[in-house]
């Protein structure tokens, strides 16, 4: 049994990237002292458009880090890529955070800062540009731009939705 656990631990290694955004320290000062807790923040994807958040708590880092992993592994949602950037503009909001991603040529590279950048690149994106806007808190920066992500759609699930051809919506 051991066995199984152990090859499905590395087949997702294997498949999945992981990037750690994140760690915020959280000190609860009780009668006896102080006592230090952990949140971190980590991004789980495939480079393949698939990507999700995790928070995780606990009194030691890599303890957070596991559960932010198990968190993030069922958070995942698939972004439509349209090539090596994102079909249309869209701003993504989370909180006081607001996150603006707009599509960019082929050569661009990824323009955009910390948080959100380790988001794009998790997720595959190759060329885009953006601005985060409001708060510039991590985990405000982050949810931000997976709603984002969430609220994109290609031209394909548009013109299904309204009941039309792709040639009648591109005229």
């Amino acid at each position: 049994m051991a066995k199984r656990e152990d090859i499905r631990r590395e087949r997702d290694a294997e498949e999945f990237i992981t990037k750690l955004v994140h760690v915020n320290r959280v000190t609860k000062v009780v009668k006896g002292g102080r006592t230090m807790r952990f949140a971190a923040l980590l991004l789980v994807g495939d480079g393949k458009g698939r990507v999700g958040v995790g928070i995780g708590k606990a009194a030691e880092i890599p303890e957070a880090i596991n559960k932010a992993t198990q968190a993030a592994k069922r958070a995942m949602i698939k972004a439509p890529i349209v090539g090596t950037t994102i079909p249309h503009e869209i701003v993504g909001t989370f909180g006081r955070g607001s996150v603006l991603l707009m599509p960019a040529e082929e050569g661009t590279g990824v323009i955009a800062g910390g948080p959100v950048r380790a988001v794009l690149e998790v997720a595959g994106i190759k060329d885009i540009r953006t601005k985060s806007l409001g708060s510039s808190n991590p985990i405000n920066c982050v949810k931000a731009t997976i709603e984002a992500l969430k609220g994109l759609r290609t031209v394909e699930e548009v013109a299904s939705l309204r009941g039309k051809s792709v040639e009648d919506l591109q005229a």
